[in-house]
């Protein structure tokens, strides 16, 4: 892919989670894509993630990635972020990293870095199912 697809793919996948577009996030990732967090070093199969991602979107108001420093890579691309929003504990403000692998127009793997200490005001409401 060419940089500037990759960059239009990296602002299609960001708008999607802060719209709450679940369809539209199954579209931009690969059917075998995986999802790797540090805090626990398990990979996530893509329809683990979007529960997670559909679960975010339903309990933090405003979600928003603010401070964004992105960087085009050969296969992919690195995004530095602050996610932000409204979460019943209080306002979240969730300082990240992700390393973004693309194949053929879609997220194969993504490996996120996050202190789970800063993700107290979530502990407010229920975890997904």
């Amino acid at each position: 892919m060419r940089p500037a697809e990759i960059l239009a793919l990296a602002d299609r996948f960001f708008g999607a989670i802060e719209a709450g577009d679940i369809e539209a996030l199954r579209e931009i990732y690969a059917t075998d894509a995986v999802v790797w967090h540090n805090y626990d070093q398990v990979e996530q199969s893509l329809d683990e993630n979007l529960v997670v991602l559909r679960w975010l979107t339903a309990n933090v108001a405003s979600v928003r990635y603010v401070d964004i420093r992105r960087r085009v890579l050969d296969d992919g691309f690195v995004q530095q972020h602050v996610l932000t929003g409204h979460s019943p504990g209080g306002p979240l403000t969730v300082p990240a990293m992700m390393l973004v692998q693309v194949s053929d127009g879609r997220i194969t793997r993504i490996e996120e870095y996050l202190d789970t200490g800063q993700l107290g005001p979530l502990r407010q409401a229920r975890a997904p199912e």
